[in-house]
């Protein structure tokens, strides 16, 4: 019996995923823990592997967005199942309504292949296109319900789509903006688009509403700089978004309102808490996520953290460290200075986020006397539909009493 590929578990929400990338092609043989496809979400780009071994049967073409659950490939144990399968399964599964019922209630391949047909005829030929010229026609902004395809049954094929980029490059269209040079383009696809999407969503469902503020760090600093004295024998260089996580991870078990996420119109309060800490990359940011933060020592939040940080960079995170955060830290001071405020957008299905700034010397007025003063904007933005303002005001003013005397909740 053929084993199914799916597309895994995405953490607490059932957000839309694209199978950007097929790493091997139809028919091939491949091997058990294989890398088979790389999945997009918005947070990250990651690879799947095989869970067995055998011939691979697409159905789902590469640029397609599914849900958790939907089959998209089978692997069959010997040509002859192969050649069966290609010929009783479509190349799409016709929804995921489908695909869903398939896998939580184990539906016979015979059977799901029924449902297919049913399904993919009412919905009616939609024209067909290979994985590569689908992915092509994407990148090159190509309409393909223009092109006649030159494949076996009318299937648009690479040379299809090459054809229609030469002939779109004779077409001389007047620019834009006939008075400005371009001096370059960036399409948007990738991470850039999984990012411009997500933000966009989010602002999009969400009711999100700013506190901006100061935070007196001049203790803080004192205590950062008595922390980094001790890295050798805490065997690790304590920062600023260690302390911050630190501290925010055990104010929101006295505010669980602050942890928790608006899913199905049911606001649910989390009992972990894990804090996603945002990463900037050369082409944009990711968000790994320190699980269990509360449960951490301060050495070992900065040991996950930097272990974290390592893996978004050199691009090795997998699923399991992107997803199922519950609040996010953005430490803009870790990489501008200056006295700047930022307001962050929210993480999805999330309910807050933190943004710090730089840290600067001001002159502060204290017990009616000029002082200069280590000072540390921030930028809370919460969630409106979930967390009234009068909460949001009382967890940050209690933030901020912490911050400004860390050594309470250090002891």
């Amino acid at each position: 019996m053929a084993t199914r590929i799916i597309i895994p578990k995405m953490g607490m929400g059932n957000a839309m995923t694209t199978l950007a990338e097929w790493e091997v092609k139809e028919g091939d043989w491949i091997e058990k823990g294989q890398i088979v496809m790389l999945l997009e979400t918005a947070k990250t780009t990651f690879e799947v592997e095989s869970e067995a071994s055998g011939y691979l049967h697409i159905l789902v073409q590469e640029g397609s967005q599914k849900i958790v659950g939907t089959v998209v490939g089978l692997i069959s144990e010997t040509k002859e199942e192969l050649e069966r399968l290609q010929r009783e399964t479509p190349t799409k599964l016709p929804n995921e309504a489908v695909a869903e019922a398939a896998v939580s209630k184990e539906i016979p391949l015979t059977e799901v292949s029924q449902i297919q047909a049913i399904v993919s005829t009412k919905q009616g030929e939609r024209g067909r296109i290979s994985p590569v010229a689908s992915k092509m026609a994407e990148e090159q902004m190509i309409d393909i319900t223009s092109i006649v395809g030159t494949g076996p049954g009318g299937r648009i094929v690479r040379k299809d789509i090459e054809k229609a980029i030469e002939a779109k490059k004779m077409v001389v269209t007047p620019p834009p903006y006939p008075d400005k040079m371009v001096k370059s383009t960036i399409p948007l696809k990738g991470m850039r688009k999984a990012i411009a999407e997500h933000m966009h969503r989010s602002l999009s469902i969400s009711a999100q509403i700013p506190i901006i503020g100061e935070i007196d760090m001049t203790e803080m600093m004192k205590l950062r700089e008595s922390l980094a004295s001790q890295a050798k024998v805490m065997g690790t260089r304590i920062t600023y978004t260690d302390i911050f996580t630190f501290i925010i991870a055990r104010l929101l078990r006295e505010n669980p309102r602050i942890n928790s996420s608006l899913i199905d119109n049911t606001i649910i309060l989390w009992e972990d808490i894990n804090i996603g800490i945002a990463v900037a990359l050369e082409d944009g940011l990711i968000v790994p996520v320190i699980r269990e933060a509360h449960k951490k020592s301060l050495a070992e939040i900065s040991h996950a953290r930097v272990s974290l940080v390592e893996k978004a960079r050199a691009g090795k995170l997998v699923l399991d460290e992107v997803t199922d955060g519950t609040f996010t830290i953005t430490n803009l001071g870790a990489v501008v200075s200056g006295y700047i405020f930022a307001p962050a957008i929210i993480n999805q299905p999330e309910s807050a986020i933190l943004g710090t700034g730089g840290i600067t010397e001001r002159a502060m007025v204290r017990e009616r006397q000029i002082v200069v003063r280590s000072i540390m904007t921030y930028f809370f933005t919460y969630d409106h539909r979930v967390i009234d303002g009068a909460m949001a005001a009382k967890f940050m003013n209690t933030v901020k009493e912490v911050m400004e005397n860390p050594y309470r909740l250090l002891d």
